[in-house]
């Protein structure tokens, strides 16, 4: 009688346990994917069922924006908490230093994330978790040194820069890097097209998330596809065959259809898995639709209207640039179907991850959590958004409540985005004392960088 009430008494503990566990987190990125890519922000011709499902399972963050409006600087900003004024990495190629590599034909100068910088894999680590990341990285420059596994993350299965053969035909690598090992890919060898590298990233996340099971130990688990990025190569172009469609719109059609396929696969796998009753998912993307600046990039956001109603494309600090489509799905955290127009970026999702396990874990970040606001709770005071980019000379962008500043060759345009989304009435001048407490705030905004140096400072 004693050992079946013992026995008794311990189910009673592991089951408070488990349900008292700390959440596990899946961020899903995609790669270039527009603010109007999927239907739940007005795309109208691309069937995006899977993504938009989540939204109306879960939140949508309407005023969500990347941290660069190119992927490097983008997903630094992401993995430190820290935005491009401050961040290591601040562009896709550096301007003075780092590294010399080939990207192409072309040879070019990347930097990687440092070993001192306090990455969120290591918050995450240091807070109970285990910790992945599967796909894209990016952030290793051409230092071997410098994967995720080097930077805080227990696991990683993916490609780097650093490796040429993990991207080798953009989609269909032949080799992959895992935790520490290159490996061939099995129907990739000899420029076969046998396995879709986003594909390849489901399966390696839901092998993750498998041995995850029944483990004492939340996870975090951040999931980064190639897709709808350059070049357009879909794993199967025929879903829109049919349609009067040029062959260019009918290849990214399928290459954003097959992302969403690609998502709804780990939606199904967390919910017969059951790791859904305990798990919030992110869903958003890295920075604006649009590759590369090309009439056949362009044509295919132009057809597609990947921006929406937003200014801009990729490599643009307006809002077509920088802001991008966010959902959050987390049952029984996030009520079904809401919206929030908390304005919000990389920065925070550091702080938001560290709120969700309730970390102790010091670290300095530039951004805040927003889980209150996927709670429904309205976060009511404004706060600056910062971005800075060198590509077409430096660059600076401010988000303060409902306006929105950029500042290019010392001249400072203010648009009030309830008024004016697309950005194309600058109310600068009737404004002196917006534009002064930004002028303000951009005096002490940032830090010098040895390798995107500004020019007298």
């Amino acid at each position: 009688m004693l050992k079946r009430l013992s026995t008794w008494a311990l189910a009673l503990l592991i089951g408070a346990r488990a349900m008292g566990q700390t959440p596990n987190i899946v961020f899903i990125l995609a790669d270039d994917l527009g603010y109007g890519d999927i239907g739940v922000n007005g795309q109208k011709l691309i069937r995006t069922p899977n993504i938009d499902t989540l939204a109306k399972e879960g939140i949508t963050f309407t005023d969500f924006h990347a941290g660069a409006p190119v992927c490097s600087p983008s997903r630094s900003v992401l993995i430190t908490g820290l935005h491009t004024g401050h961040t290591t990495i601040r562009g896709n190629a550096t301007i003075r230093g780092g590294v010399a590599g080939s990207k192409g034909k072309q040879t070019v100068r990347r930097t990687n994330l440092a070993v001192d910088d306090f990455t969120i894999g290591t918050l995450m680590s240091q807070s109970g978790y285990t910790t992945a990341l599967t796909g894209k990285w990016h952030l290793d420059g051409y230092d071997t040194l410098a994967t995720p596994i080097h930077r805080g993350f227990d696991e990683f299965s993916g490609w780097l820069i650093a490796y040429p053969g993990t991207y080798a035909n953009g989609y269909w690598p032949a080799q992959r890097y895992i935790n520490g090992e290159l490996k061939n890919v099995n129907g990739n060898q000899n420029g076969r097209k046998g396995y879709y590298a986003d594909d390849l990233t489901t399966d390696e996340s839901i092998a993750f998330m498998s041995k995850q099971k029944g483990s004492k130990k939340p996870f975090v688990l951040m999931i980064n596809y190639n897709s709808p990025h350059s070049p357009l190569d879909a794993a199967d172009s025929t879903i829109y065959k049919n349609k009067d469609w040029p062959e260019d719109m009918k290849i990214y059609g399928a290459q954003v259809h097959h992302l969403d396929e690609n998502v709804g696969r780990i939606k199904k796998y967390l919910i017969e898995s059951g790791l859904s009753k305990n798990t919030i998912v992110f869903f958003c993307s890295d920075n604006g639709p649009r590759s590369e600046g090309t009439p056949q990039q362009t044509a295919v956001a132009e057809f597609f209207d990947s921006n929406g109603q937003l200014r801009g494309y990729k490599r643009d600090m307006y809002e077509g640039g920088i802001r991008v489509p966010m959902i959050v799905w987390a049952p029984g955290t996030a009520k079904a179907g809401t919206v929030s127009k908390e304005p919000a970026y990389f920065a925070d999702i550091m702080p938001t991850f560290a709120d969700i396990a309730k970390s102790k874990v010091k670290y300095n970040t530039d951004g805040a959590s927003v889980l209150p606001a996927i709670k429904g709770q309205k976060i009511s005071k404004p706060r600056f958004l910062y971005w800075e980019f060198f590509e077409k000379g430096f660059e600076q962008a401010v988000r303060y409540g409902n306006w929105k500043a950029v500042k290019a060759k010392g001249k400072l345009e203010l648009y009030d985005l309830d008024k004016d989304i697309s950005e194309t009435n600058d109310v600068a001048a009737g404004h002196p004392d917006i534009v002064a407490k930004i002028e303000n705030y951009l005096k002490t905004s940032r830090t010098e960088s040895p390798f995107w140096p500004v020019e007298g400072e």
